[in-house]
């Protein structure tokens, strides 16, 4: 994305960072979540990034993660996705789209960790 092009889902700042966050959270707890395709399209660069700092397993990238994520969600990137996922160059998270949402028709998404 081009600077400042980012997606704002009306809100804040403060409340978008944890929106991020238990995002993030949710898909290294569960490995997939459905939500709406414009928090899934958002979702994907920020948690391929975290996935390739786990793969570095270093001391420095565990605690850069720790930063952006709980401990929980730390724990489970380094010792089993980021491990998972260290011969491959990229491409570590699907979305496939859904029907719309019957009560607001927003456009649905499942994201998945491939």
């Amino acid at each position: 994305m081009k600077r400042g092009n980012k997606r704002k889902f009306g809100r804040v700042r403060k409340v978008r960072t944890a929106l991020s966050k238990s995002l993030a959270t949710a898909l290294i707890d569960h490995g997939r979540i459905t939500t709406t395709v414009a928090k899934a399209k958002s979702l994907v660069s920020t948690v391929s990034k975290m996935i390739t700092t786990a793969k570095k397993q270093t001391l420095a990238s565990q605690r850069s993660l720790a930063s952006q994520l709980g401990p929980k969600a730390v724990t489970k990137l380094m010792k089993e996705i980021g491990p998972k996922y260290q011969d491959r160059k990229g491409g570590y998270i699907r979305v496939i789209r859904l029907p719309r949402r019957n009560s607001d028709g927003a456009e649905m998404a499942i994201i998945e960790l491939v």
